[in-house]
């Protein structure tokens, strides 16, 4: 998700408003809003000047900044405006190094650039379907935008046969066969958990199913890295993303050294919180960067981020055991040995390794 796509959903949605340019488009309220056709578009544009700023600001709060139409701006001239704003996203997505986020409150407070991207897209798309049918316009974008869409903002949302039908079911927009009516919605920005020295980055389905086939995912990786757990696990993430049952906060993270932007592992959990408010998590680095504390700085930040959670009461770690440093690993975390009849109660209940050592926190 870059500059390029943010681009090619401007041109899309252009190319469909200016067919209508010459009506009337505040006679008309765009569909299923109580806005105007003219004020869904200039909404566009706002968008992406807001977007723009914050990304290019690294703003870590909303902007005070308002575009304004000249008095007597036509619809030909809003779309250029659509156009001009649609250019400064792209440029500042381009320009934006990688790590860097900024302010977004849906749902975890920010996003970095490819966020903003698709942010940038699914606004394009969204609102020029919202006006195409109130204006009694044809209009279809290209499916990979609608696709980029899905599995870099929509990562709960289980694929459909088709990219376009479904980014409309999942934002209330249509039906889709087999599934409930969508009347609440919002997009997933991934999650990203700071550290001392590494940040946790949230992997997304695109980025997980690159890692998964062999990629870098996006990340520039220190060594021989990532270490096969990471793409096991990245293999699994997207098992859960086409099931519909992925839940972007208990994912995958890479580590990401802030200082030099190096990705040196892996960390995620086994999935969501079970019935007892119990979830697993598990974690590797690359061979270059062991013996730093990398490792137990990211098990302990991700594990007290689950713990301040209302659905999480315990995290689980279960070590082999002729791994001595994982050990210790979980032990300097704050993890505790589990006790024989726990041990037990896993394995009978939730069909844990017998060969493995489980750990807790609570």
């Amino acid at each position: 998700m870059s500059g390029d796509q943010v681009e090619a959903a401007v041109a899309s949605c252009t190319a469909a408003l200016r067919t209508a340019a010459d009506r009337d488009w505040e006679a008309v309220n765009a569909a299923g809003m109580e806005w105007t056709c003219r004020t869904t578009a200039f909404h566009i544009a706002e968008d992406f000047a807001a977007y723009a700023s914050r990304l290019a600001g690294r703003a870590q709060h909303r902007l005070p900044l308002d575009i304004t139409l000249p008095e007597g701006t036509d619809n030909a001239g809003l779309l250029q405006v659509i156009e001009a704003t649609g250019a400064l996203l792209a440029a500042a997505v381009r320009t934006a190094p990688p790590g860097v986020r900024a302010f977004h409150p849906a749902p975890f407070g920010g996003a970095d650039r490819e966020g903003f991207a698709a942010m940038g897209v699914a606004e394009a798309l969204l609102h020029t379907h919202d006006i195409a049918r109130g204006l009694g316009l044809p209009y279809e974008p290209p499916a990979d935008l609608a696709e980029s869409v899905l599995t870099w903002l929509f990562p709960h949302i289980q694929p459909g046969p088709e990219p376009w039908p479904t980014l409309l079911w999942a934002t209330g927009r249509g039906e889709l066969p087999g599934r409930a009516p969508v009347t609440d919605w919002t997009w997933y920005n991934n999650l990203v958990i700071p550290s001392d020295r590494i940040t946790l980055t949230g992997i997304r389905p695109a980025a997980a199913r690159d890692l998964a086939l062999g990629g870098n995912g996006g990340f520039d990786w220190l060594d021989d890295g990532p270490y096969e757990g990471t793409r096991e696990a990245c293999t699994y993430l997207v098992k859960a993303y086409e099931a519909g049952v992925h839940r972007p906060e208990f994912g995958v993270f890479a580590l990401v050294r802030p200082e030099d932007g190096r990705a040196v592992g892996g960390i995620g959990f086994h999935g969501a919180p079970d019935e007892e408010q119990r979830v697993e998590i598990g974690y590797d680095l690359v061979t270059g960067a062991r013996g730093h504390g990398y490792a137990t700085e990211a098990l302990r930040a991700l594990t007290e981020w689950a713990l301040a959670r209302d659905d999480v009461d315990t995290v689980i770690a279960t070590v082999e055991p002729d791994n001595l440093p994982s050990q210790r690993v979980v032990a300097r975390a704050g993890f505790t040995r589990a006790t024989v009849e726990e041990e037990r109660t896993a394995q009978d209940d939730h069909d844990t390794d017998t060969g493995l050592l489980l750990y807790l926190r609570r």
